[in-house]
């Protein structure tokens, strides 16, 4: 997670080298911009979390500038306005424009860094009540008992401050339930930052977490940002196990050191932990260290698949098809009964990602008002055909006549089967309890490919 961000934009070079130098030590990502055209440019590549602009500037004013994003609402930014004696009042009537707070010039550093904090501190409230507005509507999703029961635990969870680890299969939304858990905790107002090992090289990720302290700047990691947040661990089986070790030690004592520095720093936030169905292999395996799952399986929340509550398949279909039309502006359609029905009887094995993936692709397709049963059956048998060694749990059984389902599931076993079997017949009559010839026959009759030499 990478620190806060401030563009600085102010005709006089002086005062950018200044504010930049300063905020620059306290931790934050500062760019800088001398004029409305070069700050427009900067906001055209990156997103910032806080805009410092200047009201009088050659070409075009700081107010003519902030009118313009606040016209074309783009403005995602909190802005400070910097102005001299003489234009406070125009600076005020900034705040109708959306500028959140001035500073007046010459500088005061005390001044400017309160703002500075303040301003940052309620663009992190606003981003909290949107992210805990956006998971608090898919938590809400649901009428069957499972998921009522799910709510309450969620909410109990909550309430306790201790590690959770929150099991599932991917695309049952645990990421959005464990914001969600931070969202009702007593922490809600503070960070919330997800670390995902995915997307950090293993070279980066020690002073992702740690900081750096090993030139003269000090870059803030992670766990400085995080007193009395919580942090989510995303797919933690992929981090190294010199990471696993360090969040360990950090879980275990408190304490914190700065990579490069010697100074312990005690720190204070709350760990949730994402992990899937089968992390205890991954413990076995080596993949997971077994004291880190120990430290953070304080509570355990266990996220139900998809398919274990059809019922409430048409309700995610409305939240799924709502948030789609208006997020991507895509037409709006609705879904028949009939083809409500068929992905009520589908498996997903994919979850809500591959639910929402398929409402997507039909919604986007579509050029009458009602997606019709035939054009789900068509979408559906897509996803089943993506990859054939899967169709044991991509098939939807239920809906074959009994001898394609048993040959389909026959067929998929045995080509699972084979591949832990290193291709061998031999192993694989031994492993599934077949005599040999009449598996090769098998084998023959499901057309599944086998290598010719064989050693048994």
């Amino acid at each position: 997670m990478s620190s806060m961000s401030v563009l600085v934009v102010d005709d006089e070079l002086d005062i950018r080298e200044l504010i930049s130098e300063i905020l620059s030590e306290e931790g934050y990502d500062v760019t800088v911009a001398s004029s409305a055209s070069e700050a427009n440019r900067k906001r055209s590549k990156k997103e910032f979390d806080l805009i410092l602009l200047d009201i009088w500037m050659p070409e075009t004013d700081g107010i003519s500038l902030l009118k313009q994003w606040s016209e074309e609402e783009n403005l995602n930014s909190e802005v400070v306005m910097m102005s001299g004696h003489g234009t406070v009042d125009t600076a005020i009537e900034s705040t109708h424009l959306g500028a959140s707070n001035f500073v007046e010039k010459p500088l005061s550093i005390a001044k400017l860094l309160r703002t500075v904090e303040g301003a940052l501190t309620e663009r992190k409230k606003k981003t909290n009540s949107k992210r805990s507005i956006d998971n608090a509507s898919f938590v809400s999703i649901g009428h069957s008992d499972l998921l009522k029961d799910f709510r309450k635990e969620l909410s109990r969870v909550a309430k306790v401050d201790s590690s959770i680890l929150i099991i599932g299969e991917d695309g049952t939304g645990r990421e959005a339930y464990a914001n969600y858990v931070h969202n009702i905790s007593d922490r809600s107002m503070n960070n919330c930052i997800t670390l995902d090992s995915l997307s950090l090289s293993e070279e980066v990720l020690k002073d992702e977490i740690l900081g750096s302290g090993k030139s003269e700047k000090i870059t803030l990691g992670i766990i400085d940002k995080l007193q009395n947040g919580t942090l989510i661990l995303k797919n933690l089986a992929e981090f190294n196990l010199n990471a696993q070790l360090i969040i360990n030690n950090i879980l275990e004592t408190n304490i914190f050191n700065i990579n490069g520095g010697k100074e312990k720093i005690q720190c204070n936030f709350r760990t949730i932990a994402i992990v899937n169905e089968n992390y205890l292999n991954q413990v076995r395996e080596g993949r997971l260290k077994r004291e880190l799952i120990s430290n953070l399986n304080i509570q355990t929340i266990k996220v139900p698949p998809l398919r274990e509550h059809a019922e409430d398949i048409p309700d995610f279909i409305k939240f799924y098809t709502d948030q789609l039309s208006e997020a991507q502006e895509l037409t709006y359609r609705r879904f028949t009964v009939a083809a409500q029905n068929r992905l009520r009887n589908f498996p997903w094995p994919g979850n809500h990602i591959e639910l929402k993936n398929i409402i997507e692709r039909l919604l986007v397709k579509g050029i009458t008002d009602d997606v019709t049963l035939d054009e789900t059956e068509e979408e559906l048998k897509k996803e089943i055909d993506k990859d054939p060694v899967e169709s044991l749990i991509k098939q939807d059984l239920l809906s074959l006549p009994l001898k394609e389902a048993r040959e389909q599931f026959e067929k998929a076993y045995l080509q699972q089967q084979l591949i832990l079997c290193d291709g061998k017949v031999g192993k694989l009559a031994k492993r599934v309890g077949v005599e040999r010839t009449h598996l090769y026959r098998k084998l023959k009759s499901l057309q599944i490919d086998i290598k010719t030499k064989d050693n048994p």
